[in-house]
């Protein structure tokens, strides 16, 4: 019978460092497993994207209803026909295919999200991929409070300056061109709202510094200023400077927040080194 050979202090020290890294890092997967995960979390995308898609063929048609009432209103105002009409016989129809698609992506957003983080994570620590609610919760979060922004304030200030000019003529509004319209302004406003997770990941990831942001505000204002006018495509100033301080406000709150993470993972950082050392 063999003599177990001597564990030594040091080789155990060792061993729990190695073990704690591999439960800290996650597990490596080779390229093939990387492609066998990255069908797995598409199929999964398009699976919930596809029920959503189901869930929202029954509740565009209310959909409708409700994106309509702000063009009504404002054509009531001017004293016009507030109806929108449709030119061809598979126009609605192809409206209702469309409000479908966009509802069940919106339906589908915290699914995709999710195999999008489930993805990224095992590159990931593991106090890192704890954070996957919060990012999940934060990215819906902000993308429906952009799209409420578009539609109680921006839309009505948009339409009431397009229908304004009056003239010999009155409007016969096409229901898609009106549609195309809403989702352009909402789908922008919603992208638009995602601006502090987006500083907080590149900030995260070490491709910019909360520093180098604040240092950089005046190219930050030209590219909000080019980005609100490209979202509210009217020349109504008020509009547009009302989309230009939401769009700062986001910023800073993407740059403070990121400051505070950094912050905070850098005293993490400094206790765990103060633990090793003693």
């Amino acid at each position: 019978m063999g003599i177990p050979p001597k564990t030594f202090p040091e080789d155990m020290d060792t061993e729990i460092a190695l073990k704690t890294k591999e439960e800290e890092t996650g597990g490596q997967m080779t390229f093939f497993e990387h492609l066998i995960e990255l069908r797995k979390r598409i199929i999964n995308s398009l699976v919930a994207i596809l029920l959503g898609s189901l869930a929202g063929w029954f509740i565009a048609p209310k959909f409708v209803n409700v994106i309509a009432k702000p063009i009504q209103a404002v054509l009531a105002a001017h004293h016009y026909d507030a109806k929108l009409y449709f030119m061809g016989p598979t126009d609605y129809l192809g409206l209702l295919i469309k409000l479908s698609i966009y509802i069940g992506l919106v339906i589908a957003s915290p699914v995709v999200l999710y195999q999008v983080w489930m993805f990224v994570a095992p590159a990931l620590y593991k106090h890192e991929r704890s954070a996957v609610t919060g990012f999940v919760f934060s990215t819906v979060l902000l993308f429906l409070g952009g799209i409420a922004f578009g539609f109680f304030l921006a839309l009505p200030r948009i339409l009431g300056f397009l229908i304004g000019f009056q003239g010999p003529v009155a409007p016969l509004i096409r229901i898609n061109d009106y549609f195309d319209l809403v989702l352009l302004v909402l789908v922008a406003l919603g992208l638009i709202f995602e601006m502090p997770v987006l500083i907080f990941l590149l900030c995260y990831f070490g491709i910019v510094t909360p520093k180098f942001l604040v240092q950089n505000t005046k190219y930050a204002v030209l590219v909000i200023t080019i980005a609100a006018a490209f979202v509210t495509p009217t020349p109504d100033a008020l509009t547009m400077l009302l989309v230009m301080l939401v769009m700062l406000a986001l910023y800073f709150l993407g740059v403070g927040i990121s400051w505070l993470a950094l912050r905070n993972r850098a005293k993490r950082a400094a206790a765990a080194t103060a633990a090793q050392g003693a």
